[in-house]
């Protein structure tokens, strides 16, 4: 069992292309939903949690962002700089790793966030995690149980919680829900250049390092202007 997190890194660089033309005049984490920038969700439940320090990464409209952040979320949040060049979900991680220290972290997505925004997942998730066993752990939404994902899953889960990747054409019942807990470690030999994050997982599936935790809550994954206007509704009708 691991102890929960003192840091989180929150990906907040990316520029929006689905969410055009919502987008072209601020970044997608400070889009609202009930009246609250997406990021605000995740932020509130790091913070409810016992999360003291956010690392978050900053490139579209990142003056915009960084004045959101400016003010008291209940976190230290620490800016990781991509103003020149977006390095995606892997890069990000191998550019902030300076900021991450070593022990374990959360890295959160900033366009999919569950309702209630309780920090339960994120309990439920530090104590899921053995640092013994796993590398990484993923938070995993079944898409049965969502609103905005409209595809075909990403991971068969194990009955010991390990992961393997959907093939081809099947379907799976599991989304990565865009919340895991990892080993900062994983990217010290990583050049600060754009990649994804499947490359680090590519290497831990088969070493059965990759571990998933299902998640308890109603899942919204807001992706596009529909998303956000279904993420909308749905949070009027049940949202707290």
């Amino acid at each position: 069992m691991s102890k929960m997190p003192h840091t989180a890194m929150l990906l907040a660089a990316g520029i929006g292309t689905r969410m055009r033309p919502l987008t072209d005049t601020t970044a997608k984490p400070l889009l609202p939903v009930a009246n609250r920038p997406l990021i605000s969700y995740l932020l509130s439940a790091l913070a409810s949690a016992g999360v003291r320090r956010a690392v978050v990464n900053v490139h579209w409209f990142a003056d915009k962002l960084e004045r959101y952040l400016s003010v008291d979320h209940g976190l230290d949040i620490v800016l990781s700089d991509e103003r020149d060049e977006l390095l995606e979900t892997g890069g990000a991680l191998a550019a902030a790793r300076p900021l991450l220290g070593d022990d374990p972290i959360f890295v959160v997505n900033t366009d999919a966030f569950w309702a209630p925004a309780d920090p339960l997942p994120l309990i439920g998730l530090s104590r899921a995690f053995d640092p013994q066993r796993m590398d990484e752990c993923l938070l995993l939404a079944d898409t049965g149980r969502s609103l905005g994902y409209r595809g075909a899953g990403d991971f068969h889960l194990g009955d010991d919680g390990q992961l393997s990747r959907r093939t081809g054409s099947e379907c799976t019942p599991w989304a990565y829900a865009g919340t895991r807990i990892l080993k900062p470690q994983l990217y010290d030999d990583s050049r600060k250049e754009p990649f994804s994050a499947n490359r680090i997982w590519d290497r831990l599936l088969p070493a059965k390092r990759l571990s998933g935790m299902p998640l308890d809550r109603f899942w919204l994954h807001v992706g596009d202007p529909q998303a956000l206007r279904n993420a909308e509704m749905w949070m009027q009708c049940h949202g707290r």
